[in-house]
Order: structure tokens, then C-alpha cells, then sequence
């Protein structure tokens, strides 16, 4: 683990003020079709961004509690977690470390919502639109850089070079 993923885990809650980095989770929901592998990405109005599902941990949350209820708010996908990925470390717009922790992730039985992915009323404030599509796809959708490298360790991980 790396030494900002370690101090992540020792602040503060995330939201609280102060010099800890703020801490968050999420995953790479991904699925296998005829045509290959999809991964699911989302659109964030207020950045107009298109990332990785994610979000910050609620004081005593673990980052796995975090990333799964992150993830179904954001999705509306109910999840299991596979292996961990790379994280990733920013910073965030009020200036404050950001540490992301990311996991493999697939839809349980019955996970998935009729009508395919959406947000759940309490991701809506966040996310307008969820949308699955190929490693390519979303490789050119992603906003930022750094979740293409955690899009990239996925696409290795499942034998993909």
C-alpha cells in the first residue's frame, strides 16, 4: 500500500476539515458480453466530467463499505468486490489531498436495476447519466487521466494486453 493510501486511512473522516487527505472508494464495474468486456462510466453535471464511480467514505466506513454503496448510488448497481486496483491520489477543488481507493467489481444476481444503470435517488444530486461501453470506449470518454490508468490495470488483470 502506498504511504498516501496509508495516511488516507489514519485521518480524519472524510468532509471534516483539516490537513488529512480526504478519503474516498470506488470501483471498475465491469461485465462480459458477446462482443467482449463493458465497463461502466459516469457523468457528473457539475464537473461536466465523465469518470469511474466513486465517492467520499462516511466517518467509521471501511474503503470497501465505501466504494459499494458509492457505486450502487452512483449506478444503481449492487456489487461484489473482486481485486483491488490502482488508487489514485489529487487534488481535489478545494485544495485538499484526495486518496481514491478502486476495486474490480461485478453486478450481483439481480444487482442490476430494470432498464439498465441509473442512479439512485441519492446519486442523482451527483451523477445524470451511467453508461456501460468497451475498454476503448470508455478509455476516450474518461475525463482525467488518472482513471485511465485504473481503467488500464483492469484491462491487464482480465488478460486483455
Amino acid at each position: 500500500m502506498s504511504s498516501a493510501a496509508e495516511a488516507a486511512r489514519t485521518s480524519a473522516p472524510a468532509g471534516a476539515l483539516g490537513p488529512g487527505p480526504v478519503r474516498a472508494a470506488g470501483g471498475v464495474v465491469w461485465r462480459r458480453v458477446p462482443t467482449g468486456t463493458e465497463v461502466v462510466t459516469v457523468h457528473r453535471p457539475s464537473y461536466d466530467d465523465w469518470g469511474l464511480p466513486k465517492g467520499k467514505a462516511l466517518p467509521g466506513e471501511s474503503d470497501e463499505e465505501c466504494a459499494l454503496r458509492e457505486v450502487l448510488e452512483e449506478t444503481g448497481l449492487q456489487c461484489r468486490l473482486l481485486s483491488p486496483l490502482p488508487s489514485t491520489t489529487y487534488r481535489a477543488p478545494d485544495g485538499r489531498l484526495k486518496v481514491v481507493r478502486y476495486w474490480s467489481m461485478t453486478v450481483v444476481a439481480g444487482g442490476a436495476p430494470p432498464g439498465g444503470p441509473a442512479p439512485t435517488v441519492d446519486g442523482r444530486d451527483e451523477v445524470d447519466e451511467v453508461r456501460w461501453g468497451t475498454f476503448d470506449e470508455v478509455r476516450k470518454l474518461l475525463t482525467y487521466p488518472r482513471d485511465v490508468v485504473v481503467l488500464d490495470a483492469l484491462h491487464t488483470e482480465l488478460g486483455w494486453h
